[in-house]
């Protein structure tokens, strides 16, 4: 048996990641298989798919914007495009089955495999699920979860919460020693992590850069992925105890060692800080679809498995929450308990339960 998958989604890594582990495992279970990507052709799918080993085929399609409708003159014509496009994918590749993982290059793929009634599967991280996923949910055969929380937005016959599959790296238990060797930092101090995805964080990294004398008082060693967009501003703060980085690219590392970590509320982000364990500071980025950051770590927040403060209050309350967590050993201990328990460390192999029977059909 030699199956032919496409995976299509990107335009953040939070649609990526998910879908190099999906490849991953199915290139593990299925090592004969064809596997191709289809992507935006703009966007950072198209440099991280092809260094992770896979092949990937550029969409000339963007979503649409609601802030300014200006720049939706080309919508229609890059719609269409993109449909010929994945008409032309599908013919030539003929897929045994098809995943989605979010994003709008992953519409009009998803949509062309449904005309030749190609078995399909979309996964959705958030727990407000994209327009590309719920539009897409009365065409494809099974949608895996990545949080219950989402279920009222499909139907019900064709969800699974399976969690979301992440980077098979982060299931691998490593010391704070190794963690610290592999980053150069120490490791025996107590270690703040702050993330704001691979481009950054404006927000984060101005509350960061307002507090770093306070952190020095009390002895934090910081680990600061301040974006690329804003590696010029910040790599110049960096000292023996304030580590400034465009992006990390040994997350499993960065993991291990903190004790404490300022994140954003994408998906991915959250599954990933829910496997590890980590008491942790949300700050969600109001700049997304119906604010689905605030809601992902709401529901952490509700159940005091996370800390969350609204972008539109960081000014007051954001330092007063890093203290707490940075003084109380109690709250860290309670908090990284608490967030574990949302973990889903099998998301990838339930995944993988539901394209095997795609393929053969049961």
């Amino acid at each position: 048996m030699k199956p032919r998958l496409i995976i299509s989604g990107g335009g953040t890594g939070g649609h990526i990641f998910p879908a190099l582990a999906i490849a991953d495992a199915f290139k593990a279970q299925y090592p004969q298989a064809a596997i191709l990507f289809v992507g935006a052709s703009n966007r950072m799918e198209m440099q991280r798919v092809p260094k992770a080993g896979y092949k990937i085929k550029g969409l000339w399609i963007s979503g649409f914007n609601r802030q300014n409708m200006l720049r939706n003159i080309l919508f229609p014509i890059k719609l269409v495009w993109s449909l010929l496009q994945s008409l032309v994918i599908v013919l030539r590749f003929r897929p045994s089955v098809v995943v989605g993982t979010g994003g709008f290059a992953s519409g009009p793929l998803l949509f062309v495999a449904s005309l030749f009634k190609t078995p399909s599967l979309i996964q959705e991280q958030n727990a407000f699920p994209g327009i590309t996923n719920k539009q897409l949910a009365s065409r494809v055969d099974v949608i895996c979860l990545g949080s219950e929380a989402a279920s009222k937005f499909f139907p019900k016959s064709k969800i699974v919460v399976t969690g979301n599959p992440l980077r098979t790296a982060l299931k691998q238990r490593m010391s704070k020693a190794a963690a610290a060797e592999i980053l150069n930092v120490a490791a025996d101090q107590q270690t703040l992590l702050v993330l704001g995805g691979s481009l950054g964080a404006r927000k984060i990294n101005q509350l960061i850069h307002q507090h770093l004398d306070d952190m020095q008082k009390l002895n934090i060693q910081l680990i600061w992925q301040c974006g690329h967009l804003y590696a010029e501003d910040y790599q110049r703060y960096a000292s023996a105890n304030i580590h400034v980085m465009p992006f990390i690219e040994n997350m499993h590392a960065a993991y291990a060692l903190a004790d404490i970590v300022v994140s954003r509320a994408g998906a991915l982000a959250i599954s990933e800080l829910c496997l590890m364990g980590k008491p942790t500071l949300f700050i969600p980025s109001p700049n997304v679809a119906e604010n689905h950051q605030e809601k992902n770590a709401q529901a952490l927040a509700d159940k005091e498995a996370a800390l969350l403060v609204a972008e539109r209050d960081a000014n007051t309350q954001f330092w007063k929450g890093l203290t707490s967590l940075i003084t109380d050993a109690s709250l860290r201990t309670k908090l990284g308990k608490n967030i574990k328990g949302f973990a889903h460390p099998a998301a990838t192999k339930e995944i993988m339960i539901r394209l095997t029977k795609l393929l053969t059909h049961e």
